[in-house]
């Protein structure tokens, strides 16, 4: 096979929670030593760079901080190629981290964007912020569409859901199955999509936004789709395995 490049996601393809999918590792290895260009892709946007690269080492994958790319970092580099520099913020340490690092401002004052991520510290204050800001015209501004993770915590798009029944305004998704992350790793990875693959467990979100880029897709049964499931779809995966220790196209 001709790719020399891909985008692969981690929960449900590498890891369930923090423990390795078996064969996992040995997946990655082989990629790297074949000089794959390979990028982590995830659309959470609580965690850095670092803490995903811990988060692999302990279930025995050593790979450099700069081979993780999230919904964050998507969202500041969004961000930067538009117009303003203030934004309130709904989420976690990670996102606040890339936004600043972008240039943002993080305010409760007349902020040109509201951004919402992932927070367990969700609350009354900050919905009713939030909604006045977009309904005074602030950009509305969303890491990622998920609602919910394990155990049914609610992950971004549900904190964006009273928001947007109160303005009627919809947030830009930034994160899969956008095909502006996808765009912003390829970007990422100094790579193209005619020569790039993703690798990813939910149709939905990691094989939609692979076809909306121009990606062939990888879709692994380890995770949220099923072979079940894909008769449902409007569209196919190019290719399917039982995980990525079953891969074999390098």
């Amino acid at each position: 096979m001709t790719k020399k490049n891909v985008i692969c996601d981690i929960d449900g393809v590498i890891l369930h929670n923090n423990d390795l999918i078996p064969g996992a590792d040995l997946f990655v290895k082989r990629l790297l030593e074949q000089g794959i260009n390979l990028l982590f892709l995830t659309n959470y946007p609580a965690q850095t760079p670092k803490d995903l690269q811990n988060r692999f080492y302990a279930a025995g994958i050593e790979v450099p901080e700069s081979m993780f790319y999230t919904s964050a970092m998507a969202t500041a580099d969004f961000l930067k190629r538009q117009s303003g520099e203030k934004a309130y913020v709904i989420g976690e340490g990670a996102l606040i981290h890339e936004l600043y690092n972008a240039g943002f401002t993080i305010t409760d004052i007349d902020p040109d964007f509201v951004v919402v991520g992932e927070t367990r510290n969700y609350n009354w204050s900050m919905i009713q912020m939030a909604a006045r800001f977009v309904s005074q015209g602030a950009r509305f501004i969303a890491t990622n569409p998920d609602t919910h993770g394990p155990n049914m915590h609610p992950a971004c798009g549900a904190l964006c859901a009273p928001i947007e029944r109160m303005t009627g305004k919809k947030p830009f998704y930034v994160g899969k199955p956008s095909a502006w992350i996808i765009r912003a790793a390829l970007n990422h990875m100094d790579a193209h999509s005619e020569n790039t693959l993703i690798i990813g467990d939910n149709l939905n979100t990691d094989i939609l936004a692979g076809f909306q880029a121009g990606l062939d897709t990888v879709l692994v049964l380890t995770g949220v789709s099923q072979v079940s499931d894909i008769d449902k779809m409007p569209f196919c995966p190019q290719h399917v395995y039982a995980s990525v220790a079953d891969i074999d196209l390098f």
